[in-house]
């Protein structure tokens, strides 16, 4: 009895913590299942006092009848309370016919039972009556309750808890139920019965149902628990245990008595109603289903007529062959893409409409694909149009031999001629010059790499030629581009013509052009050949535009060997002879030979010191003065780059100005000696006393740089130099590249009130429009008109042109490279006003500014002194030229 009370309480406190774990109505149905087995174990409790009391003399009824009889109560309401998926009204109806027949069945074996004995041993009182039948009937109900909420599920994993393992403990538990009443009715019942076993039972399924982990339902699994017919037959099942049942005890008594004739009546409207019931819903199914066929009939005829529009309609030819090619189906779409009739193409082989190669590559396809079961394979036929045009297809084979709907191969063949075209013209574009049509860069290259793969094959030597037009760009400038690229096209025109159609001519932009040569082996096509052929057809006269235009052309040749084992090697060799073709001379040609590269090399490595030595302070400025030769007081200094190089020592400047110049490393290292200079010249005369000036050279890279302007302002500001103590120095070919802007620049320059200079004057344009709308200051005549004043002619004619020049335009001139005392005394006469050069300092550095300013005045002369002694250099004229 203790043992029983603490089941029933273990298994009431297992529900209760199912209950706090879940929500909704799960926790309603947990909580009143644990309600059910917390009734059954108060009234048990009460039963095992009144035993310990009383003995075997345990009152019914009595209060532990309360406790059992509420457990029934409380496990109906907790089976109701599980929630069920939603079904159809139909389904809800055989569900409550199938629980009114497992009643009616249930309640007919328990009549003949226990009810019916229970009854006829009549009882003390008619409370007691009602008691000792109570039991039986709610386990009944109990039972039925189960088997109703199996039903409604109508499987297994329906409901969210295992409803098969608590119906179990309840039939089970109502099992022990019975027989307590009939062995109490008997007189045989005593606590510890075997009975009692069951009720043990059904708390421990309780409980270890209410402990199990929830479990997420497989739909795979409650799919095919669904065509199980269990839920369906289990009905049956309980009406036949009833049916035996009755059969039995008819066969064992005569008094039959009412109530299993009734109840037997019940049963049998109970399952005509259920059959009643089934046949209307299987008519309604029927019905259903037959409209899903229709339904799905249409739909398949329209998705076929669908399908058969598209074929036929489609811009792809459907062909349906064997695997020798005949045709078995053919679109209609065949006569509006090929022009042949689809119906005169059946049972015919699909090879007559090609040529013999292309019918071998389709039969060896169709050969392929029917290896390989559902395999695709696409490839590309020439198809003989019915007006004998031949048009590019591109033909999709599948192997659709397994496919008993087919059994066939299927061609999806379409016209690709016209993507063909696109796709040579884009090719043709992408490897031609657009303006002569020749080869470009991409297309000689791949030329070359084939010419050396060949050449190691057949030891044939290959040449190739870079070309440059010497003098193209004037063309462009005096006579337009559109003249200019007639100029090309004819130059294309002279070059296909001097070499020989296998040979290959490229444009790679520009004036530029190149020849690759295969060279005989008797030598009569050698590369140097065709080279003198070349230059002596661009060397004739050009007319465009009834105007004659003449050009030369500058050839580098290199040739395939150890020094160029790919095109890229072979092409940089010929670039490099070009560009010493160009340095020394128009209309000629040039070997290559690996010193060119060596030098190349230096160059480049040159370059990269350069950046480095910007860097780590390798640059230094030497000065040289600028002496007033009426006076001979020095006036100013010009400031002069000097690099020493860590490991070459000293590196003449031209050496590394060109080289800055062409890297772009001129515009850091200019404003370096923009800066240095300003700052040192304020060192030396940092007041108007002696306002010394300081000349400094710019490049055109530097006045391209649009913060130019900016960068001067800054370092004026920086240093405090007054602007009019700069004077910024120029060639005459700075003056020629993009004029306008460079006007902007140096209006710019003379508003802020530094003084501008044109270097080398004489040399270059010397074009009186450029001097009158220039804003210059100087004029400085270059050292070849100086140094013709110490020849022995005396020719002094074009400086003092320059000089009259100067003075008729209000500017100064200062004449460079001063080195003789004639020099001097000439420049005098001519009334030049300013000279630098050896004979009075060769640039020195900063150290030593301040010993020829300290010098000045023991050399300078009486101002109106008409023969000056001759004057001894400020500075000994050895040491680096300027």
């Amino acid at each position: 009895n203790v043992a029983l009370t603490v089941a029933a309480l273990a298994a009431a406190v297992a529900c209760g913590w199912r209950a706090h774990q879940v929500s909704g109505r799960m926790a309603w149905s947990w909580g009143l299942l644990g309600a059910a087995v917390l009734s059954w174990g108060l009234g048990q409790f009460v039963w095992t006092w009144y035993e310990s009391i009383l003995g075997d003399e345990v009152p019914f009824p009595s209060l532990a009848d309360v406790g059992y009889l509420g457990m029934p109560v409380f496990t109906a309401a907790g089976l109701l309370a599980i929630p069920i998926a939603a079904q159809s009204a139909a389904h809800r109806a055989r569900s409550v016919l199938d629980g009114l027949m497992i009643a009616a069945s249930l309640l007919l074996i328990s009549w003949i039972a226990v009810l019916s004995p229970l009854i006829t041993a009549g009882a003390d009182s008619q409370m007691a009556m009602v008691i000792s039948l109570a039991y039986p009937a709610t386990d009944v109900v109990t039972v039925t309750m189960v088997l109703y909420i199996f039903l409604r599920g109508r499987q297994l994993h329906s409901a969210p808890m295992p409803l098969v393992m608590i119906g179990s403990g309840l039939v089970t538990f109502a099992i022990s139920d019975s027989g307590f009443a009939y062995l109490t009715m008997t007189g045989m019942y005593s606590s510890g019965a075997v009975i009692d076993v069951g009720w043990f039972v059904g708390f421990l399924l309780i409980g270890v149902a209410a402990l199990k982990p929830a479990k997420v339902p497989d739909p795979a699994v409650e799919a095919e628990l669904a065509t199980r017919p269990l839920g369906v037959l289990l009905p049956y099942v309980a009406v036949i245990a009833a049916v035996i049942t009755s059969s039995l005890e008819l066969l064992h008594t005569t008094n039959r008595g009412t109530f299993i004739p009734w109840n037997r009546n019940a049963l049998i409207m109970l399952i005509v109603g259920r059959q009643l019931l089934t046949l209307l819903e299987n008519r309604a199914l029927t019905r259903d289903l037959e409209g899903r066929v229709e339904a799905r009939t249409a739909e398949l005829r329209a998705s076929e007529q669908r399908f058969q529009a598209l074929v036929q309609h489609s811009s792809d030819v459907v062909t349906v062959v064997d695997e020798s090619a005949t045709v078995i189906y053919q679109s209609e779409s065949m006569e509006r893409v090929f022009g042949h009739p689809a119906h005169t193409l059946v049972n015919r082989s699909l090879t007559e409409l090609l040529e013999s190669r292309a019918a071998g590559r389709l039969r060896e396809a169709l050969q392929s694909v029917a290896q390989r079961p559902y395999g695709t394979l696409s490839i590309e036929l020439p198809i003989r149009r019915v007006d004998g045009r031949v048009c590019q297809a591109e033909l999709t084979i599948t192997n659709l031999l397994e496919d008993p709907n087919v059994g066939a191969l299927v061609l999806n063949t379409r016209d690709i001629t016209d993507r063909k075209e696109l796709e040579n013209q884009l090719v043709h574009e992408a490897f031609h010059d657009a303006l002569t049509n020749l080869a470009n860069r991409a297309l000689f290259s791949d030329r070359v790499d084939q010419a050396l793969r060949r050449r190691d094959r057949d030891e044939h030597p290959i040449g190739v030629l870079f070309l440059d037009l010497d003098g193209f760009k004037e063309v462009n400038d005096s006579r337009g581009h559109a003249a200019g690229d007639e100029l090309l096209t004819q130059v294309a025109e002279r070059l296909r013509a001097s070499v020989r159609p296998e040979d290959t001519v490229a444009r790679f932009g520009g004036d530029e052009f190149a020849i690759l040569v295969e060279v005989d082996p008797d030598g009569h096509n050698d590369a140097e050949v065709v080279a003198q052929r070349v230059i002596e057809q661009i060397g004739m006269p050009f007319e465009v535009d009834g105007n004659e235009l003449h050009v030369s052309v500058s050839i580098g040749i290199a040739y395939g060997g150890p020094h160029a084992e790919n095109a890229g090697q072979l092409m940089r060799n010929a670039d490099l002879a070009m560009y010493r073709t160009k340095s020394a001379g128009a209309g000629r040609y040039t070997l290559y030979h690996p010193e060119m590269h060596s030098a190349l090399v230096d160059r480049l490595q040159l370059a990269s010191d350069l950046r480095r030595g910007l860097d780590e302070g390798e640059f230094a400025l030497f000065y040289q003065p600028t002496i007033d030769l009426e006076s001979g007081v020095i006036i100013g200094f010009e400031a002069l780059a000097r690099w020493h190089h860590h490991t070459r020592g000293s590196i003449p400047p031209a050496e590394f100005i060109p080289l800055a110049e062409s890297t772009g490393l001129i515009r850091p290292l200019g404003t370096f000696v923009l800066r240095e200079a300003c700052r040192q010249v304020m060192e030396w005369a940092p007041d108007e006393r002696r306002p010394l000036s300081i000349s400094v050279n710019v490049s055109a890279r530097q006045l391209d740089q649009p913060d130019f302007l900016d960068v001067v302002a800054s370092v004026l500001d920086e240093t405090g130099l007054p602007a009019h103590r700069l004077c910024l120095e120029m060639t005459e070919s700075v003056l020629m590249e993009d004029t306008e802007n460079v006007l902007v620049i140096l209006n710019g320059l003379k508003e802020m009130g530094v003084r501008l200079a044109i270097d080398d004057f004489g040399t270059g344009y010397s074009s009186l429009s450029y001097l009158h709308r220039f804003p210059f200051d100087v004029l400085k005549i270059d050292k070849s008109f100086v140094d013709r004043l110490h020849s022995p002619s005396g020719e002094m004619t074009l400086a003092r042109t320059i000089v009259q020049l100067g003075q008729g335009l209000g500017v100064t001139t200062v004449a460079e490279g001063l080195e003789h005392f004639e020099q001097f005394m000439a420049l005098r006469r001519i009334g030049c006003e300013v000279g630098q050069g050896f004979y009075f300092s060769e640039p020195v550095p900063a150290t030593e500014v301040n010993r020829l300013l300290d010098a000045d005045a023991e050399t300078a002369w009486p101002k109106n002194a008409v023969q000056p002694r001759p004057a001894k250099p400020l500075h000994s004229s050895h040491g680096v030229p300027a």
